[in-house]
């Protein structure tokens, strides 16, 4: 079986690819860095590593690379033979490969494959592949639609595996976290008779979406800005910290108590979960910079991303959103000279009332909570002073 994977960064090799790899697949790994590309096309293969005290080697082979930058006729061509079409390139770059999928699509169209085959965006968002749809669909005529509308599926996946920053002098070595969790949403596949192994596939995905979005990345991303708030660089040394730990831990409590509320899940069954993603967090073979965790802070801020939405749906039902509250104060106080995103929020801080600001980034209309997370900003601030 042959896979087309885009993105072959840390976790497209360490987590995807590796995965894909132990079902039997073939890989062109799709990316425009040609360090990567070239290695990977010389080699046929690489190594990953646990982080754990095992350090556990995992060979991968039966792998490609494509630039896309340089060979879309490639890509087009590997999409048309493709089983399976995967993506790991961060949720802003999705519209931007949306052009080459449509035109893999097409050509698929024309060449009569009418083998159904499914396109899952492994994003850290809710419903990425259905927002890769769209943009794909953007660029298909009507008839186009309808045949990718009988045979293309875009399941929306839930993915966790913790795979930190890291330099290597080998480009295609990774070194990865021992637990890895992916889900997929079962009923938007278009071809259910193809099942990876190690892969969880659920008729409603949305409950371990949200799980995993304000658990695991609302938890990592708390201790990366309450730790660079108290002054320091990585999450190892950040989390060792007993006020860091606590905010997390306050933290998970609210996200928690909300993901019971709704989705149902056990609460013993819950705490279990998070025990073990703080045990994550702890994992010293896994320390990665808070410059790199807490990066794009205005996106982190939005709507229906890790904080907000959590504590929008908080006071809906009455719960407590303290915790989440002070972390987000923090996160207006996020200042990291090598994220562009950090920069243009300092900026906007600086030019414009603070209620604006905040009102802009997270595009909220509540008036009082507003101004909830501006008491919360204030507080913070002086209390730094």
């Amino acid at each position: 079986m042959k896979a087309v994977h885009f993105g072959a960064g840390n976790i497209g090799r360490g987590f995807i690819g590796e995965t894909l790899a132990a079902n039997g697949f073939e890989i062109n790994f799709v990316d425009v860095n040609e360090t990567i590309i070239d290695a990977l096309n010389q080699r046929d293969g690489y190594e990953i590593e646990l982080a754990d005290e095992s350090h556990k080697r995992i060979s991968v082979h039966n792998v490609a690379g494509i630039n896309n930058g340089k060979e879309p006729e490639k890509v087009v061509q590997a999409i048309v033979e493709a089983d399976i079409v995967t993506t790991a390139i961060g949720p802003k770059i999705l519209k931007f490969i949306a052009p080459l999928i449509a035109d893999g699509i097409r050509a698929r169209q024309n060449a009569a494959k009418t083998t159904p085959v499914d396109v899952i965006a492994c994003e850290n968002m809710i419903g990425g592949s259905q927002n890769l749809k769209k943009e794909v669909y953007s660029h298909l005529a009507d008839a186009e639609q309808d045949f990718a509308d009988k045979y293309i599926g875009f399941p929306n996946a839930a993915v966790d595996r913790i795979v930190p920053q890291q330099k290597h002098d080998d480009p295609l070595f990774v070194s990865v976290e021992p637990f890895k969790e992916w889900v997929i949403d079962e009923h938007q596949m278009a071809n259910p008779s193809l099942k990876l192994e190690s892969v969880h596939y659920a008729p409603d995905l949305e409950p371990y979406i949200e799980r995993k979005l304000f658990s695991v990345n609302t938890g990592h991303a708390t201790v990366a800005y309450t730790g660079k708030y108290l002054g320091y660089s990585d999450i190892g040394s950040a989390i060792a910290d007993p006020k860091v730990l606590q905010q997390l831990k306050r933290v998970l409590k609210e996200t928690g108590d909300l993901l019971i509320a709704k989705w149902n899940f056990k609460r013993t069954e819950h705490e279990a979960y998070q025990h073990k993603i703080i045990g994550r967090f702890e994992n010293k073979y896994l320390s990665d910079e808070i410059a790199r965790v807490g990066r794009t802070p205005i996106r982190k801020l939005g709507y229906d991303e890790r904080f907000i939405r959590p504590i929008r749906e908080a006071k809906e039902r009455d719960l407590d959103y303290e915790a989440l509250l002070e972390t987000v104060g923090m996160i207006y106080t996020f200042d990291e000279p090598k994220d562009t995103e950090s920069q243009k929020l300092m900026e906007l801080i600086k030019a414009k009332p603070i209620q604006e600001v905040i009102a802009t980034t997270t595009g909220l209309k509540d008036q009082a909570l507003i101004n909830e997370i501006e008491e919360s900003y204030q507080k913070v601030v002086k209390e730094r002073k």
